[in-house]
């Protein structure tokens, strides 16, 4: 870089750059050595450090909830963080459309999974959520879709909220849960419509002056057996990029760790010429045939 123009700006502190001798930090021709930097700077990256590691020490569950939120976006990094959290003993608690927040929370030496960090649900939807959720707690899917305008919360969103179990405490059943979004979104579109011109349901009248409404309740598909626990894993893994209620690999937990001591997640930190064993499961084999004709697969 180049020195443009020099201003008195009048007398401000300065710091000690620590050379033994006298040094020209001009290059030929007017260029400022880029290496030049003072204590000051190694002082504010040290004064961070030691920020962030008392934190990390004295307040571990802030800490590590701070730093999911940071990388929300990154499912990689928050697989990474997550697994630190494991590792210092701090649950991840699944994403609850009554208590998760915008960001991860912290909530009695737990961290309350945050809705950002899921996969097809928007920032609009979240909001929309959230303000409803002001009134009180959401009783029912029914509830949710009453309250929150189908313009901000569709189909798509609401599935990514069933299949990662935020409506687990209030219908456990992930399936049937799935299989009633259709009918109750319905319902809760021409609920608002005849509300919106005056056409109210004849049960609306008696809700005037009862506020019981378990007559206006919408239709429920038919009754279904839950997922299998491999299915919900599964569809957890593709709308969060990891597994978080359950982990198929849990029952040889122990034995992983001495056969495999390093995480993949952790691979940027080892070695590029260490030698290291992998536990992994394969979850998907996909045919394939190339331009040549010739089969061959690829596994996830």
């Amino acid at each position: 870089m180049k020195i443009l123009k020099k201003e008195p700006i009048g007398s401000l502190p300065v710091y000690d750059i620590g050379l033994a001798t006298d040094h020209n930090f001009l290059i030929a021709g007017g260029t400022f050595a880029s290496n030049c930097f003072n204590k000051s700077h190694s002082v504010a990256y040290g004064y961070i450090t030691y920020q962030t590691a008392y934190l990390k020490a004295n307040y571990p569950v802030e800490y590590m909830a701070a730093l999911l939120s940071s990388v929300s976006d990154d499912q990689s990094k928050v697989q990474r963080y997550i697994a630190s959290c494991n590792a210092m003993g701090i649950g991840i608690l699944p994403p609850d459309i009554n208590t998760s927040d915008v960001n991860f929370t912290p909530k009695e030496g737990n961290i309350i999974f945050g809705l950002a960090a899921i996969k097809n649900l928007g920032m609009g939807a979240i909001e929309a959520i959230l303000a409803a959720r002001k009134d009180g707690e959401f009783s029912s899917l029914g509830d949710l879709c009453k309250r929150v305008e189908s313009r901000a919360l569709n189909k798509k969103a609401l599935e990514a909220l069933v299949q990662t179990g935020a409506f687990d405490r209030i219908h456990p059943n992930r399936k049937q849960t799935m299989a009633n979004i259709e009918p109750t979104l319905n319902w809760a579109v021409k609920r608002a419509k005849d509300r919106a011109s005056g056409q109210g349901s004849l049960f609306d009248m008696f809700n005037a002056v009862d506020t019981d409404d378990s007559f206006d309740q919408p239709p429920v598909a038919e009754p279904m057996p839950d997922y299998l626990p491999q299915e919900k894993l599964q569809l957890e893994k593709e709308l969060l990029g990891f597994y978080i209620s359950d982990h198929p690999l849990k029952s040889i937990s122990k034995s992983a760790k001495l056969l495999s001591p390093i995480n993949l997640s952790d691979l940027e930190e080892v070695n590029e010429n260490t030698t290291i064993t992998a536990i992994v499961m394969i979850t998907e084999i996909k045919l394939i045939t190339t331009k040549k004709a010739t089969p061959w697969q690829s596994y996830k």
